[in-house]
């Protein structure tokens, strides 16, 4: 069957390496669910974890499919955490009949394994044709709007046979937020394109506000459409950890809180990521280097089009490949196989 696409520590002037790594580890943490915490003080990560609660939290049972239609956990001590870019305008709000009806642009798989010797970030493409449990084939991105987020988190579990553990939803808005309170993020534009009244050059550039937003959601500019938005969603990504992370943003306590305090209303996430378990998992990346990050997006075979739609053909073997370096905690190794193309 076929379906259509319903569109008091005091940090000097050059921190050492090992109060960077700590701090990344702390950003990290919160990447994993779009927030920034860098702290100076213990009493300060108080008042962040009380930011982090603005955020709306999901039952289980409203993110998760049920247990029977899901993979086991082949390696407990791994993480996997679903980022969703939702494209609502108003928030997130706490129940499922808010988030079903939307679609999910950003799909962001973040793998933190076992031994925490890194962080490797997974885009899947919205566009992916693949098999949406209960309607056939369809756009990836359409599972979330015809059965909320226990279907797209199902779908994604078969075609990666991952276990999904955690999830996080944002709206667009969030990008927008946060981009104004870090000041601005700098990114390295790989490709010059305009996108409504914006034009954006090639090379380094500034986005915050609007301007950021349009960025992050522009892909009818590029001959290869998502492809392209892809890479300029990881290229924001990487753009707004080099400012977290930057002696001007950690040295200034209200930019840290500011960012986190933008994003969370823009937040939903399930039950068990809660700020506690952000905290925990933010310390145990505590020694996780930039050099350490992989962005790599999930392998496909290319557009082509279905009736009068265009999609995305997955490489299932590609996948399968890269479900055994999510399993066994590999990826490093698949992306120097796999090199992008």
């Amino acid at each position: 069957m076929q379906i259509s696409d319903p569109d008091g520590a005091t940090i000097t002037q050059t921190p050492s390496r090992r109060k960077r790594r700590w701090v990344w580890g702390i950003v990290f943490g919160l990447v994993a669910v779009l927030i920034a915490i860098a702290v100076t003080g213990a009493v300060y990560l108080g008042s962040l974890a009380s930011s982090y609660g603005k955020a709306d939290t999901l039952p289980s049972a409203e993110v998760f499919p049920t247990e029977a239609a899901r993979p086991t956990q082949s390696n407990p001590e791994a993480m996997n955490i679903l980022l969703l870019g939702s494209d609502s305008r108003s928030g997130l709000g706490g129940s499922q009949s808010d988030i079903r009806g939307q679609r999910a642009d950003t799909m962001l798989l973040v793998h933190i394994p076992a031994d925490r010797s890194g962080v490797q970030v997974i885009s899947f493409m919205r566009d992916n044709w693949v098999p949406i449990p209960g309607y056939g084939n369809g756009k990836l991105n359409a599972a979330l709007a015809f059965g909320g987020t226990p279907l797209l988190v199902q779908t994604l579990e078969e075609i990666t046979d991952v276990r999904i553990d955690h999830v996080a939803i944002t709206d667009f808005e969030g990008f927008k937020g946060l981009s104004e309170a870090l000041g601005g993020v700098t990114v390295n534009n790989a490709v010059a394109f305009k996108e409504g009244k914006y034009s954006f050059a090639q090379g380094p550039i500034e986005l915050r506000g609007d301007q950021a937003l349009a960025y992050v959601r522009a892909r009818y500019p590029f001959t290869d459409g998502d492809y392209q938005r892809v890479r300029n969603q990881q290229a924001f990504i990487k753009g707004m950890l080099d400012k977290l992370v930057s002696r001007e943003t950690l040295t200034d306590p209200s930019r840290i809180s500011a960012s986190v305090d933008a994003l969370a209303p823009y937040l939903a996430v399930d039950q068990g990521l809660d700020a506690g378990s952000v905290a925990s998992l933010g310390f145990s990346l505590r020694d996780v280097d930039k050099s350490e990050i992989l962005f790599l997006t999930s392998p496909t075979l290319g557009t082509d089009m279905v009736g009068d739609q265009s999609i995305v053909r997955p490489d299932f073997d590609g996948l399968a490949a890269l479900s055994q370096a999510l399993k066994n905690d590999t990826v490093p190794q698949y992306v120097a196989e796999h090199p992008a193309k």
